[in-house]
């Protein structure tokens, strides 16, 4: 069955285009490692809701942007393998070091599709 690893943050306004350069990188590196998918997606239509919401989640101010972002794999073993690779490619090494976004906010997980259409 596949497999997602999905991700919400938020970035600074002023740092978007830094982010865009570094997930240009990852994409073509997880790609290259064996990724089906690398999306990545700025919030246009993500209001602050009263309970709940994608702001909310990663406490976005009002000078960041929320972003979306899924890498899809064959599955959650060749997802393992796929990040093993990853992980250690130098490529990214300085880039992990220097993200352009609050890391602690970061909110992630893996997740088995038991549904396409």
């Amino acid at each position: 069955m596949s497999y997602v690893d999905g991700f919400i943050l938020a970035v600074p306004k002023d740092k978007i285009e830094a982010y865009k350069a570094q997930a240009r990188r990852a994409g073509e590196v997880w790609r290259e490692h064996g990724a089906l998918s690398y999306v990545e997606a700025i919030g246009d239509d993500v209001p602050y809701g009263e309970l709940t919401s994608f702001p909310r989640a990663v406490l976005a101010t009002e000078d960041e942007v929320v972003v979306f972002s899924w890498i899809t794999y064959e599955s959650r073993q060749s997802r393992d393998e796929v990040l093993k690779k990853v992980m250690a490619d130098p490529r990214l090494q300085d880039d992990m070091q220097n993200m352009p976004f609050d890391g602690k906010r970061l909110i992630y997980g893996g997740f088995e599709i038991f549904l396409e259409t």
